[in-house]
């Protein structure tokens, strides 16, 4: 004989389906804080080190992504789907030049950064000292609160 009757078995459905939307909710919620602490990075880190990796030279945007990795020795690897729109950006801005190496393939443009863009550099570097190192103690205490 079954032991469940329908009202049980709808219960049963109504409970499973509310622990999976709460535990949904809690996945998005982890997401998103995810995205923000990757925010700090892209939206205010990488224009001012996109300018620094320019600054010691012309290349491309691959390269600037591949630079920046080893730099970071591997900690922080932006996506060259990051890398590229902000060029365009720096390009309108006049920060910096794109060319192409091949003006008939066009295969690969090499980026080279202005004088308007190392002024920029200078300024989003005194700009954001003070803001770095303020975070860099948050995020020791932080840390040492958490895992030490």
């Amino acid at each position: 004989m079954n032991d469940f009757n329908d009202f049980d078995v709808k219960e049963e459905q109504n409970k499973l389906y509310k622990e999976y939307k709460e535990k949904l909710a809690k996945l998005k919620k982890i997401e998103k804080e995810k995205q923000a602490v990757g925010q700090v990075f892209t939206k205010g880190l990488l224009p001012l080190y996109v300018l620094y990796v320019l600054s010691l030279g012309a290349t491309n945007g691959n390269d600037i992504a591949r630079k920046i990795g080893e730099k970071t020795h591997g900690l922080w690897v932006p996506s060259t789907g990051g890398i590229y729109p902000l060029l365009k950006k720096m390009e309108k801005s006049n920060h910096i030049i794109g060319m192409w190496d091949d003006e008939n393939k066009k295969k690969q443009k090499i980026y080279t950064i202005t004088n308007l863009g190392i002024k920029e550099l200078e300024n989003k570097k005194e700009l954001l000292k003070s803001k770095i190192s303020e975070a860099l103690e948050v995020f020791k205490i932080i840390y040492s609160d958490l895992y030490e």
